[in-house]
């Protein structure tokens, strides 16, 4: 089964529309890149897959979002499907409370207060985040104390503390250093396993190194959308083409 299901999806943004039809069955156990020019809809695709949008004035939407065969948009819970459904930003932002509280306070909004239970899950989550053995010393001292990558695992762990079904990267390296970028690279490599991921990159050859499926987004209209390795070796549509080889964006 897919995880998403995308039907006929237009958003509006007050009178400006900046997805258009997007029609796009999002394959479990995939990491999927979303690529393009800036402004052409693909962070907001990505945004509209959780609902972070319904925090957006004069957001509009029309058409399905299927989350495993569900309805996002209807009557599901927002609370459940943002804990089925993780998201990682562009810029790491970790809470200002220790690294061990971060990792802990999405279980414990859903309930879970044993110390045994959340230690374990700490614990599990730095460990699939790939930065157990950085940090296991010091698991009481602020997340903000360490280096910019390293916050960008911890949101990962932070993520996968209330085990997600998806999660969703909004550019998840434009803000860190190539050392950083190859870790969590190689991190989301490893995660493909347990999770499926969506990510939106700038990057073309980040796209090349880690997903499976790709597709390429202008204007608001999606324009193509195969399996990575396809796509930039031999893409159907003219505008692929010239943004992949640079001749635009």
């Amino acid at each position: 089964m897919n995880c998403f299901d995308i039907k006929n999806l237009d958003l509006h943004y007050g009178a400006f529309q900046a997805l258009k039809n997007i029609n796009l069955s999002l394959e479990t156990g995939n990491i999927t890149a979303f690529i393009g020019p800036s402004g052409c809809g693909k962070s907001t695709l990505l945004k509209s897959l959780n609902r972070m949008n319904d925090l957006v004035e004069d957001c509009h939407i029309e058409g399905e979002v299927l989350l495993f065969g569900e309805p996002v948009y209807g009557g599901m819970d927002v609370n459940a499907l943002r804990k089925r459904v993780g998201m990682v930003f562009q810029k790491p932002n970790p809470f200002p409370m220790s690294i061990y509280d971060n990792i802990a306070f999405g279980p414990r909004t859903h309930g879970i207060t044993g110390k045994l239970q959340l230690d374990e899950i700490v614990e599990k989550s730095l460990r699939d985040a790939a930065i157990w053995d950085e940090v296991k010393d010091r698991l009481k001292k602020s997340a903000l104390g360490v280096s910019g990558g390293q916050q960008q695992r911890l949101c990962i762990a932070r993520a996968l503390a209330v085990s997600p079904e998806v999660i969703l990267m909004d550019e998840p390296t434009s803000a860190l250093d190539p050392i950083s970028t190859s870790k969590i690279e190689e991190l989301l490599l490893t995660l493909r396993e347990k999770y499926s991921i969506i990510i939106v990159t700038h990057n073309m050859q980040q796209a090349t190194r880690i997903s499976d499926k790709t597709a390429f987004f202008l204007l608001g209209e999606m324009v193509e959308y195969k399996d990575t390795e396809t796509m930039f070796s031999m893409p159907e549509d003219r505008r692929t083409e010239d943004y992949i080889t640079g001749r635009f964006g």
